[in-house]
């Protein structure tokens, strides 16, 4: 057994993790607090609801998650696929 500690990384910690979740939810609701501040050139009449990118940001990763989990069911292969096939032989088996 070694008596060296083993080498603990910052995201190792769940309290830094945490920390740094709450740092992204903060960055969040200030953009979404900063849009109703900042003037925008808005090129379709849909871009005046509050709020609108972050709305239109979150639907897009919820949309992308589902297709997702749709396309792995029709592009997943059983665990054996890639393996060698009964009868070929392999080049190094000489």
């Amino acid at each position: 057994m070694s008596d060296e500690k083993e080498k603990v990384y910052f995201f190792d910690r769940p309290k830094n993790v945490d920390r740094l979740i709450m740092g992204f939810y903060a960055i969040c609701v200030l953009l979404v607090i900063v849009d109703f501040v900042v003037h925008r050139h808005i090129g379709f009449s849909w871009e005046k609801i509050p709020a609108f990118y972050a709305i239109y940001g979150f639907v897009a990763c919820v949309v992308l998650v589902v297709i997702a989990k749709k396309m792995r069911t029709a592009l997943m292969r059983e665990e054996g696929y890639y393996d060698e096939r009964v009868g070929e032989k392999r080049v190094d088996d000489d």
